[in-house]
């Protein structure tokens, strides 16, 4: 419970498919978070389906940030504000947020902050304990994003690059679909992977000496051959050398951001930062570079609201904060 009255804020997040809420204080301390996830609705279909997204979240929201409140032990007498995901993400789960958060923002009295969601992600490593040193590089990879960025400050932030075609998040889905593991895949494949040897086959490091942005289109089609089996190699296998194609890049182009772009720190965040076999690889590498490893704790790697409060948070130190308006293309670098 905080000490104080107007000591926290209220994040709702439903940029996708999971509906969420927290209440966390200025200093990052998550005193509630609650995720209603709708994984069962949509691994029929093998992906998000929008329409039904929307109608879940309707469902959900107002119990979500009910148990929020209380599960903090706060009443919205104690709220400094709410803050919302605008965007990026999927427009009708983007407006159901928006519109509840609008809504108990002017019954409750409460300002109401339109965050963006990359924004959220950035400062999910500083949740529960401040880990960002800057300047600081950048590596966001999630199912919608993979993006690289210098941090001067977490105010100032420069995007180096990004993927041209599908995330590595995305990839990882794809491919988990031709390997028949359903829907969301990426836990499962890496699963996969940790009990297979990904050296019987080379797959292509799409653009891996090719500047800093990404594209991994290439690497879900060279997975694609494989498929349907023919016995020719184990799923395990086959699990370990795409996971092996995906760490080379992220990690040979953060290598060499890192060398351009000095940085205290390496920010691994988004749903992809999960991975263990990332996490390995990111702390090889700052050993070797000199740098510290910043992570968010696995149950802030997802989506969820915490991240958004304390994004929001930031936000109130600007002369404007932005209007609660969906935008769902928003990028990393814009407030």
């Amino acid at each position: 419970m905080t000490s104080s009255k107007d000591q926290v804020i209220l994040g709702i997040e439903s940029s996708c498919d999971d509906t969420a809420a927290a209440v966390v204080d200025e200093a990052g301390r998550v005193l509630s978070s609650v995720v209603v996830s709708q994984v069962e609705i949509h691994a029929a279909h093998g992906g998000v389906f929008p329409e039904m997204a929307s109608r879940a979240h309707v469902t959900a929201m107002v119990p979500c940030i009910t148990k929020a409140l209380a599960d903090a032990g706060v009443t919205q007498r104690d709220l400094r504000a709410i803050g919302v995901t605008r965007g990026p993400g999927l427009i009708g789960p983007l407006l159901v947020g928006l519109n509840a958060a609008a809504g108990v923002g002017l019954g409750w009295g409460v300002p109401v902050i339109g965050v963006n969601h990359l924004r959220g992600h950035l400062r999910s490593a500083d949740l529960d304990e401040q880990r960002v040193r800057f300047p600081a590089l950048l590596l966001l990879v999630s199912g919608g994003h993979t993006l690289l960025a210098h941090m001067a400050t977490a105010h100032d932030v420069r995007i180096l690059g990004s993927t041209r075609d599908d995330s590595v998040g995305e990839a990882y889905d794809k491919v988990g679909r031709l390997m028949g593991l359903g829907y969301p895949a990426g836990a499962k494949v890496d699963r996969l992977a940790a009990t297979g040897d990904g050296s019987h086959l080379r797959l292509p490091r799409p653009m891996i000496a090719d500047g800093l942005d990404f594209s991994f289109s290439g690497l879900k089609s060279a997975m694609s051959k494989y498929f349907p089996l023919d016995g020719a190699y184990r799923l395990e296998d086959l699990a370990a050398s795409f996971v092996d194609a995906c760490m080379d890049v992220l990690i040979e182009k953060s290598r060499r951001a890192l060398a351009a772009h000095p940085s205290r720190s390496l920010v691994v965040v988004g749903g992809v930062a999960a991975s263990p076999q990332l996490r390995s690889a990111a702390q090889t590498l700052c050993a070797e570079m000199g740098v510290e490893l910043c992570l968010p704790p696995l149950r802030w790697s997802t989506d969820n609201a915490a991240m958004i409060a304390l994004a929001a948070w930031d936000y109130l130190s600007l002369e404007t904060a932005p209007r609660p308006i969906a935008q769902p293309n928003l990028r990393v670098d814009q407030w």
